[in-house]
């Protein structure tokens, strides 16, 4: 017989309310009181929080607090990993994050979802599907990425937008719901420089 752990890793429908995911929904509570409560300077204190709280941590990778997740464990990011204040991640199934993503602030990361038929919700049945984000990815203030999504390798999403779909690599992509706007181009590589007139950068 599945733990509903199991059931909730695996993208059954599971209760919240089990003991051991309980237990381990407050231990992840107190890293990450402790993690919000680190004074500005205590840098050095706050990645090692991290670092036991989530899956796995790359390396130079920097969270501005506050930041709140259900479990840490099943956050798995890579390198150069920046994070702006108060992101949300429920992470209740796995959330892997690729190299070079940067989140603005307020950005939220569900995996969890309730079913849609309210007898089944009221009983407290609920649901996790992955997300995973791909490599040079950024996303942009106010987001919400919601269960299930895939978002590939080389992606801008823009501010607000909500994410209920996969958005493939290579795209600009924003609006609720979000949907690609465009392919990101050579072009975009020297626009910054023409604007501002940078002729070279060290």
């Amino acid at each position: 017989m599945q733990s509903e752990k199991d059931k909730m890793l695996s993208g059954k429908l599971y209760k919240a309310s089990d003991a051991t995911l309980t237990a381990e929904r407050l231990h992840a509570k107190e890293l990450v009181f402790d993690f919000n409560n680190q004074r500005p300077a205590e840098a050095a204190a706050r990645i090692q929080i991290i670092r036991q709280l989530f899956g796995r941590t790359g390396t130079n990778f920097l969270i501005e607090p506050p930041f709140h997740c259900d479990y840490g464990y099943n956050i798995f990011a890579g390198d150069n990993f920046y994070v702006n204040y108060n992101c949300v991640i429920l992470d209740c199934a796995k959330v892997t994050i690729g190299n070079n993503v940067f989140i603005a602030p307020n950005v939220s990361i569900f995996t969890a979802g309730h079913p849609i038929d309210a007898s089944t919700r009221n009983a407290e049945w609920e649901y996790a599907f992955p997300v995973t984000i791909g490599n040079d990815v950024w996303i942009g203030g106010n987001t919400v990425i919601n269960p299930g999504v895939t978002i590939g390798n080389n992606v801008v999403i823009g501010s607000g937008s909500v994410v209920t779909k996969d958005i493939p690599a290579d795209s600009v992509a924003a609006g609720n719901p979000c949907k690609v706007l465009r392919p990101i181009n050579e072009a975009d590589a020297l626009y910054y420089f023409k604007q501002h007139r940078i002729d070279n950068v060290d």
